[in-house]
This record gives C-alpha cells, sequence and structure tokens, in this order.
C-alpha cells in the first residue's frame, strides 16, 4: 500500500508541474501565440523562457579547450600531488582526524578536528577566505554509521597550489585555538 500511494503522490506532484503558472514568458516555452490565447509548449521546454544561455555554452567550450591544453594526465598528477601534500600537512594537527583514506581516491580530504563541530571550525575557516564544505555531503547514513554529525572537506582541484592548503591549515589551526 505504501508502494502504490508513493506511486500516486508522484504521479500527483508530477502532473503539478503540467499546471505551475509561468513567471517569464519567451522564447522556446511558447507553442502557439495568438491576441486570444497563449499555449505552452511541453516539459521542459515550458518552463526555459528566453534566449538560451548561449555565453554559458561558449564558456563551457573555452573551459574545455582550456582543460585539453593542460591535459588530463597533468591534471591528474597536480592533483594527486595536492592531495598527498595536504593529507600529510593535516595530519601533523594534533586532534584531526581523516575520514576516508583509501589508497586511490580523488583530491578531496574529510575530516574532523577532536572537540570541535565541523559547522563551526567550516564557519571560522569561511571568515578566513578559505572555501570548505561542512556537513553530511549526501551521505547521511554513513555519518550515522561513523557517528559524527558530518565533515569538513576540503577539496582540490588543478587551479589550487601547495599554498592554498598551507592557507587551510593554518586556519584550521587558528580555528582550534579560537574553539578549544
Amino acid at each position: 500500500m505504501a508502494f502504490t500511494t508513493l506511486i500516486q503522490g508522484d504521479i500527483h506532484y508530477a502532473g503539478l508541474w503540467f499546471d505551475l503558472a509561468h513567471r517569464h514568458g519567451g522564447g522556446e516555452m511558447i507553442e502557439t501565440c495568438t491576441f486570444e490565447k497563449t499555449t505552452y509548449n511541453e516539459l521542459p521546454f515550458k518552463f526555459e523562457a528566453g534566449t538560451p544561455d548561449i555565453a554559458g555554452v561558449i564558456g563551457l567550450g573555452a573551459a574545455i579547450e582550456y582543460v585539453q591544453q593542460i591535459g588530463h594526465e597533468a591534471i591528474g598528477q597536480h592533483e594527486q600531488e595536492l592531495l598527498e601534500y595536504g593529507t600529510a600537512e593535516l595530519k601533523k594537527i594534533e586532534g584531526i582526524r581523516l575520514i576516508g583514506t583509501a589508497k586511490n581516491k580523488a583530491s578531496v580530504i574529510s575530516f574532523l578536528l577532536d572537540g570541535t563541530h565541523p559547522y563551526d571550525v567550516g564557519t571560522i575557516l569561511d571568515k578566513l577566505g578559505i572555501a570548505v564544505r561542512t556537513g553530511h555531503h549526501c551521505t547521511q547514513p554513513l555519518m550515522n554509521r561513523l557517528g559524527v554529525p558530518g565533515t569538513i572537506r576540503a577539496s582540490f582541484a588543478f587551479y589550487n597550489n601547495k599554498e592554498d592548503i598551507d592557507k587551510l591549515v593554518e586556519g584550521v589551526k587558528r580555528a582550534k585555538r579560537m574553539l578549544l
């Protein structure tokens, strides 16, 4: 019965998309337009008013060319070096607990600072101009299993450098001094 209710509920909500009023008009969202009546195009076009995102397409093309010029292998090697450096530097801070230390992983470090809440550390880092994510990271069942409220996650990409990691480490040390 619950499954049937779920399906019926989904169908009900899907139907709402067909009935939603439009906030903007123009572009491909209109099927026909006269002085007497306007009919809207089918989904998803009925909600895509105005000129397509031409600048976005051009920007995406430029980004793809840029990444190709650098090369995927060079990007991967640089990100691996940053991951190794960042892991080593964060491990030097007493009270750091790394979450997720698989041998082959992306250039992402999730961690906790003993005695603090991830949101508090993340807020301090943000005020210092250091971008991290905090929370469950779409893995709440894992966080529940680990018995943690969430983690602090630093992600490194080809545009980062060791200086960025040094700033992260100094920021975590400062947060530790402030919170403990």
